[in-house]
């Protein structure tokens, strides 16, 4: 990112907030650019429960508009946005009373109606419908026999988010953006008028300082939200405190069942998610206080999962039966703003400020609204300029979205040239769409790229390629945890398939044997730090055994100052 590069626009954090901000400035003719201190998705984006909902618990709330919100925005990534990304997944919701079924219907028959009020081109989803216990044990055997009466079945759906958010980057990009990982800010500029008109970032990987000016930044920072407001040297600002929730990772063939479970727990809700290999289970909900750059799972809270899942399984699960885990951060905004913030805009769900001049915060939200969430904050940063300079990303499709249905009709055609199995034809469409293109120019030129990894065989050599040619790929963990999701889909977090990725990587980037064995040693050293910290108890004990492992690029500390 050019040092004068005289950006109307400069986001900090590359999560999907950030990203989202960054193609919407972008798509309005802005000159836009994007940091993030770590890889695109490494906080809170990668480490959901991966799901593209409206939220039935707001129902609850009896907050209609925000359900329609999300419900109107997930339609739009389904039909419209990202219809290669985004998948429709069927839920069961189990009736335990007999009087829970008229209101529950009640309440999912609504969930239908605002799904359907004001969607374009039709409805994106099925229909609810009543299932009795015999269909409901159809649907999904291993529930036990005694816990439920019945079911609703209902439709959301699930988003790989990582690859939602590294998608929103390609298409800001792709429409002009600029844009930086593992590029860190150390220090946000202002004028001799005190308003804030760009920034000092830190490149991780040179150690190079670089000044940028911006007419406006906006803080997409998350659950580092006040640490990025205090480098403006003002008291104002959003406030954001941190709730950490887990996942547990088991094979598909332990469980038996065709749908989604959704539970209601004493703490939160709890969610058995297909996915095409194995189940996501989550997830927790708890105060978390530590440093928020490398949450991990404990035991006890890989126990309260299972405990709950089994609460409702005929087949209980165990700890043998857990392949993978993860722990992220719902950035939680509280109520009010700071003294000094100015002209606050405020929803259920997210906050847009301006704790300073030139400087603009977007706090709070989910997955879902992202795109709300950016044109938002974008809106507030212009000002009155908005109205002659609307938002048009409802009207964008990401990269792959374009020509997916004629890239389907392909199929058979890549199956016979390539020997793909109709599994690996679904995985690509759902991956790249489209972009699977990109994919074949490369194996047309290295046609060993069209083989499998040999011990990950999920995955085409050409996907570990491509990442690196196409996804911004500046260390091995970046395809294991981001470009894949290897760290945790298979029982050995993707230590086998090390070297044929790091191979194909280390190719394309130029990197000697003593660099690729620096990566492998990095990577395995965060898997066995996880690994150790999953048998602590506390998020102190997991902290300080994930931090034993180090980090191959590290954050540097920063030196706020205070206002003078």
């Amino acid at each position: 990112m050019s040092d004068d590069a005289g950006l109307d626009i400069l986001v900090i954090g590359g999560g999907v907030t950030g990203a989202g901000v960054a193609l919407d400035a972008a798509t309005r003719g802005l000159r836009t650019g994007i940091i993030e201190a770590q890889d695109w998705a490494s906080g809170t984006s990668s480490r959901s429960s991966k799901l593209v909902h409206g939220g039935l618990r707001y129902l609850q709330m009896l907050d209609f508009s925000l359900v329609h919100e999300a419900l109107t925005e997930r339609d739009l990534l389904i039909k419209e946005i990202a219809p290669h990304l985004v998948e429709r997944v069927p839920f069961l919701y189990p009736v335990v009373k007999h009087w829970e079924r008229p209101i529950v219907g009640a309440g999912i028959a609504l969930y239908d109606v605002l799904a359907t009020i004001g969607s374009r081109k039709g409805r994106a989803m099925p229909f609810h419908k009543h299932l009795s216990k015999k269909a409901l044990h159809r649907a999904f055997p291993d529930l036990s026999a005694d816990s439920a009466l019945g079911a609703i079945q209902y439709w959301d759906a699930s988003v790989d988010d990582a690859r939602l958010v590294l998608t929103l980057v390609r298409t800001a990009v792709d429409y002009g953006a600029l844009a930086a990982p593992r590029t860190q800010l150390i220090e946000l500029t202002k004028s001799d008028a005190g308003q804030v008109n760009g920034a000092v970032v830190l490149d991780l990987e040179t150690g190079t300082e670089h000044t940028i000016k911006a007419a406006r930044v906006i803080n997409a920072t998350g659950v580092w939200t006040e640490d990025t407001e205090a480098l403006a040297g003002t008291e104002g600002g959003l406030k954001v405190l941190a709730s950490k929730g887990i996942h547990i990772v088991v094979p598909r063939e332990r469980i038996r069942g065709s749908v989604g479970l959704i539970l209601q727990t004493e703490k939160s809700v709890l969610f058995v998610i297909p996915w095409s290999r194995y189940w996501v289970i989550g997830t927790t909900d708890t105060p978390y206080e530590r440093d928020p750059v490398h949450p991990v799972a404990t035991a006890s809270d890989i126990d309260y999962v299972i405990d709950h899942a089994n609460a409702v399984l005929a087949e209980p699960i165990s700890r043998d039966d857990v392949i993978g885990t993860w722990a992220g951060l719902r950035p939680l905004l509280q109520p009010g703003t700071k003294e000094g913030t100015s002209s606050a805009k405020v929803s259920r769900e997210h906050t847009v400020a301006s704790p300073a001049p030139g400087l603009v915060v977007i706090a709070g939200g989910k997955l879902t609204t992202y795109r709300v969430m950016a044109k938002d904050a974008v809106d507030f940063a212009l000002g009155n300029r908005a109205t002659t300079l609307p938002s048009i990303t409802d009207r964008i499709p990401l990269l792959g979205a374009v020509g997916l249905d004629a890239m389907r009709r392909q199929a058979p055609r890549l199956k016979e040239r390539f020997g793909w199995s109709s599994v690996m034809i679904h995985h690509l469409l759902h991956r790249y769409g489209s972009g699977i293109r990109d994919l074949i120019d490369a194996i047309e030129l290295k046609p060993d790229l069209a083989a499998p990894l040999e011990h990950a065989p999920a995955y085409l050599r050409a996907e570990i390629h491509f990442a690196a040619t196409h996804e911004q790929v500046l260390h091995l963990e970046d395809v294991m945890l981001h470009r894949t999701r290897l760290t945790y889909e298979v029982a050995d977090a993707g230590r086998a398939a090390l070297d044929e990725i790091a191979a194909i990587v280390g190719e394309v980037a130029g990197w000697d044997d003593a660099k690729i064995a620096a990566e492998k040693a990095s990577y395995i050293a965060r898997c066995e730090a996880t690994d150790a910290a999953a048998r602590t108890t506390t998020d102190a004990e997991a902290e300080a055994e994930r931090l034993a492992a180090g980090d191959i690029a590290p954050l540097q500390p920063l030196t706020v100052h205070a206002q003078s």
